[in-house]
């Protein structure tokens, strides 16, 4: 099968769209016809062996699908010609065939198309967690989004309404994302410059709610200064670079909280959580009250382009690599 491959761990550069040979069907493994895959941030550390899991070299880039089931275990609750989409762990969803264990491949709604498909399990699940379990959003609070044109950063942007928020501000660095930011549902937006000033006036003083923050860098401490009493900085990642610290007074001041909201591990140490979050994910994206993703579209040949945007910050919205 054709496959985007990194064999060395020097960056993005380093991907090879090479012969490879096809996953081989695994104990409660469901086998993939592969029509898209998702590019994610941890993607870019892992071609440079930053990101705390390591795939052995060498390996397939890539850790989401959206495609059209092969193979499945007898009993599994999908079977072959399902659409679905599914996380494949570690590597191993940019090629033509990708295998991913049962408890993690869902069926796709009609409405939703593959490619689109490939952007949502990463990212929505992300933000779901965040908003729901983390950030235990209320009915009509306010949340703000750092980096909100980016993949986390849109999913928030269509998923924070539906869940419950009544406000929902974007903060982007330049105009044209600014114009992501408000076709992907912001209420307000932005710029990175002077955001503070700006969300302290929008809120009359008050606040937000919610910080849901995938950037980190320099704009940390104002991220806590911009909660409301009792609010909620979500610490998702850091896509600036750099890891911030916090000086836990400001958290007394104000009754505030810096919580960290890994996703992966709660899902990995918490079996059944997935389907638990398909189970209200799913319906909101058949009836339209989340929007699908509108991903940036690359071949699999440019697939090293594709996780180079990532890289260099210049994608917009979710970023997928398709195959088929």
């Amino acid at each position: 099968m054709r496959a985007a491959v990194v064999s060395k761990l020097e960056g993005p550069e380093s991907i090879e769209v090479v012969d490879f040979p096809e996953p081989v069907a695994y104990p409660g493994g469901v086998v993939i016809d592969v029509h898209a895959a998702g590019i994610a941030f941890p993607d870019v550390l892992m071609t440079r062996g930053l990101y705390q899991m390591k795939p052995p070299l060498p390996y397939v880039v890539g850790c989401e699908v959206a495609g059209i089931v092969r193979e499945a275990p007898e009993n599994a609750h999908v079977r072959a010609g399902d659409r679905v989409v599914a996380l494949t762990l570690l590597g191993n969803a940019a090629a033509e065939v990708a295998v991913a264990p049962v408890d993690m491949v869902f069926k796709l709604p009609d409405n939703v198309s593959l490619e689109a498909g490939a952007g949502v399990l990463f990212n929505d699940l992300t933000v779901h967690f965040c908003l729901r379990n983390r950030g235990r959003l209320a009915e009509g609070e306010t949340v703000l989004v750092h980096g909100a044109a980016g993949g986390i950063g849109t999913s928030t942007l269509r998923m924070a309404q539906a869940l419950g928020a009544g406000r929902v501000i974007a903060v982007v660095s330049t105009e044209e994302k600014a114009e992501v930011a408000r076709a992907n549902g912001a209420t307000d937006v932005v710029l990175t410059d002077g955001w503070l000033n700006a969300v302290k006036e929008l809120t009359d003083g008050r606040g937000v709610d919610i910080v849901l923050d995938p950037v980190g860098g320099d704009r940390f401490t104002d991220s806590i200064r911009s909660l409301a009493s009792a609010g909620r900085l979500l610490v998702v990642g850091f896509t600036a670079g750099e890891i911030p610290t916090v000086k836990v007074n400001r958290l007394l001041l104000k009754n505030v909280e810096v919580i960290g909201a890994a996703w992966g591990e709660w899902a990995m140490s918490h079996p059944g959580y997935l389907a638990e979050q398909w189970a209200e994910v799913e319906p909101l994206l058949a009836n339209g009250k989340i929007a699908p993703p509108e991903p940036v579209l690359y071949t699999l040949e440019h697939t090293a382009e594709a996780v180079s945007a990532l890289d260099k910050r210049t994608a917009t919205g979710k970023v997928v690599v398709t195959i088929r």
